[in-house]
């Protein structure tokens, strides 16, 4: 049974709209709302079907008109009828007010009455009445069947006959049986001889004499055998856990080597000041301080290529004489509807593009596939070809989806935070060696230029030298930042409390900390893990649900492809599982680093948007404390699209 059916053009129009439940005339507008939000504007138009609560949505677009028909029903159901349902309304509305689209326009579907209810019962009661048709499955006949192919003497099983072993064809191994068949031919038969003299000897003793024989070479066989496995020293059992590496000259004693100090946390007594070079770490020095610059692409092609999509015509005159202008020719569409066919050459190449450029494969099929259903039947203009118009919708839709729904405004958050007088907390999670404690670091660095005093806390209490490298980060930023510029408060201390202890109670003892001392921002390090490693999933799940941060990004490196969704997938599907709130938190934001480090290889910006609908809220482009980017998504798309 369909919840609503409903038809609007994609200005917003409701045009007609069925309701099969009795309720309020309002039900269907949360959840087609939802999907205009998250699949039309989303640009994710490749699957047909949207899950909203208990409601399945399927839903059809009409390019040509710019219409759109959605379906909703109940999600525990299943309703063979709605695809072909939604087929005949599209094409029954089509043809019924077809001129009144042609000839009005707009005014048409501000103006025009819709009385569609007639058409649309009969075609329901036709889909249902066709998905209760079934032919009746028939069953096989003997001759069908594998048993006929059988025949009765390989049926026949006598008893004492070994099975016949299945003979494997394998290519690498032929060749050496069948020489080692020849030469152990003879030897084969004067074994058979045996056997058969054997076998002969058996049937004249009795029973009792036989069971007393097969004892016999029954003790003997597994006397050899014990022989054989017995080795002189017995192998000690291996002891189970993880036992710390003991180097030959190095100390075994833990505590000698934890240099971290659990009473310090990161005071200004117990970080000396270091004495480095402050340009390299700092990179840039005519940059404005606390202003985080856009993400750069320059390309010498980029307005060769804004000039080729502009005006389609004028390369082919660069080529001269006659080809060049029959080959403009060859390639216009000439005010048709465009098709599935004239697409598909184009598609494919652009998918190819997409995947060359480390757009995980899946993501960049569904691309692909949401441009077709976007540009399917939609009429062209007479000097426009097929390439230009689907890359120039394929660019559209990739600089929306760099564009999601939510924006991440760090600044502003940690201001809201300060009038509530509580630290604003950001946790930071992702696999091993993405650069976790580096970027946290440089957005220490941004916040301190932006006046803001930075609590980091050390719960990577996992890794060797993890607590050490953050302390170091935490000297150099005092050095660059001293508390005599700040009117003597220290602007970034470290809280640790050294290895191998909870890391979801050192989180909650630092905010705590940070809450008592004034600090306005509490930066959460994390240990890297694995997505598939269920025992840190779920420590981090745990870590989450008892701090409950203001913010949780995931830092993940640009130069992954198809591990990129492997990656947000199961971390998001790791804190929702292991969550003991109704509503999970998962991944809020994502941070992409080694930028640099990758060319025009951008297609991890696009995967990881695409897969979690989450801003990319940083990027690292570098390895000094300036090398800090907000995402621009014209520069990421126009490096995408280079040839």
């Amino acid at each position: 049974m369909l919840d609503f059916f409903t038809i609007f053009s994609k200005g917003g129009l409701v045009l007609w709209c069925f309701q099969g439940v009795r309720g309020p005339a309002a039900a269907a507008t949360a959840p087609v709302n939802a999907l205009i939000r998250s699949v039309l504007l989303q640009e994710r138009g490749g699957n047909n079907s949207f899950t909203h609560e208990a409601l399945t949505l399927k839903y059809k677009l009409d390019n040509q008109f710019e219409l759109v028909f959605v379906v909703g029903f109940q999600k525990i159901l299943t309703l063979t009828y709605v695809d072909k349902l939604i087929d005949d309304v599209h094409k029954e509305f089509r043809d019924k007010y077809r001129n009144e689209f042609q000839q009005k326009g707009t005014l048409g579907l501000l103006n025009g009455t819709f009385d569609f209810k007639d058409d649309f019962m009969r075609l329901l009661r036709d889909a249902e009445e066709s998905s209760k048709v079934r032919a009746p499955t028939v069953m096989k006949t003997f001759e069908q069947s594998l048993k006929s192919q059988k025949t009765v003497k390989c049926m026949i099983e006598t008893r004492g006959e070994k099975p016949k072993e299945k003979v494997k064809n394998k290519k690498n191994k032929g060749s050496k049986k069948e020489g080692t068949e020849a030469v152990a031919a003879p030897g084969k038969a004067s074994a058979g001889d045996k056997q058969l003299s054997a076998t002969g000897d058996r049937e004249e003793l009795t029973k009792d004499e036989i069971l007393q024989k097969n004892r016999e070479e029954f003790f003997k066989r597994h006397m050899k055998a014990g022989e054989k496995s017995r080795s002189p020293k017995p192998e000690a059992q291996k002891e189970k856990g993880k036992k710390p590496r003991v180097w030959d000259l190095g100390n075994s004693n833990a505590k000698v080597l934890d240099y971290s100090n659990s009473a310090t946390n990161g005071s200004t007594e117990a970080c000396p000041v270091e004495e480095f070079d402050p340009d390299i770490a700092l990179g840039d020095r005519n940059r404005e301080p606390g202003r985080l610059y856009d993400l750069e692409y320059e390309s010498d092609d980029e307005a060769e290529e804004e000039k080729i999509i502009q005006n389609p015509s004028k390369p082919s005159a660069k080529k001269g004489g006659l080809g060049g202008m029959f080959g403009m020719l060859k390639g216009l569409v000439g005010s048709k509807s465009l098709t599935r066919e004239d697409m598909d050459p184009v598609l494919e190449k652009m998918k190819d593009h997409l995947i060359a450029k480390n757009v995980a494969a899946e993501i960049a099929v569904q691309l692909c596939e949401s441009v077709a259903k976007k540009l399917e039947g939609k009429v062209m203009g007479t000097f426009t070809t097929v390439t230009s118009t689907v890359k120039q919708a394929l660019q559209e839709a990739l600089v929306q989806i760099l564009q999601p729904q939510r924006r991440v405004d760090v600044l502003r958050d940690v201001m809201d935070a300060q009038r509530h007088r509580r630290p604003y907390v950001v946790t930071f999670c992702g696999v091993n060696g993405v650069g976790k404690s580096t970027n946290l670091a440089k957005i220490s660095f941004w916040l301190i230029e932006n006046g803001f005093s930075v609590l980091i806390a050390a719960c990577d209490t996992f890794r060797a030298g993890a607590v050490e490298q953050l302390r170091t980060h935490t000297r150099r930023l005092n050095a660059l930042h001293p508390p005599e510029s700040h009117g003597g408060r220290t602007m970034v201390q470290l809280y640790e409390k050294g290895y191998g202890k909870d890391a979801a109670g050192i989180a909650m003892e630092a905010i705590s900390y940070a809450r008592n001392q004034g600090f306005d921002v509490v930066l959460v390090d994390t240990a890297g893990r694995m997505q598939d490693n269920a025992p840190l999933m779920t420590a981090l799940a745990k870590l989450i649900a008892v701090n409950a941060p203001d913010l949780v990004l995931f830092v993940g490196e640009a130069l992954v492809g198809n591990e990129a969704v492997d990656q947000l997938v199961k971390f998001n599907k790791a804190l929702a599982d292991h969550s003991m709130a109704q509503t999970p938190r998962l991944i809020d934001g994502i941070v992409l680093t080694k930028f640099d480090t990758i060319d025009d290889k951008v297609g991890a910006a696009i995967s990881m948007t695409y897969i979690t609908s989450k801003p990319i809220v940083f990027v690292g482009t570098g390895q000094t404390y300036c090398d800090l980017r907000s995402l621009n998504a014209k520069a990421v798309v126009a490096a995408l699209m280079k040839a």
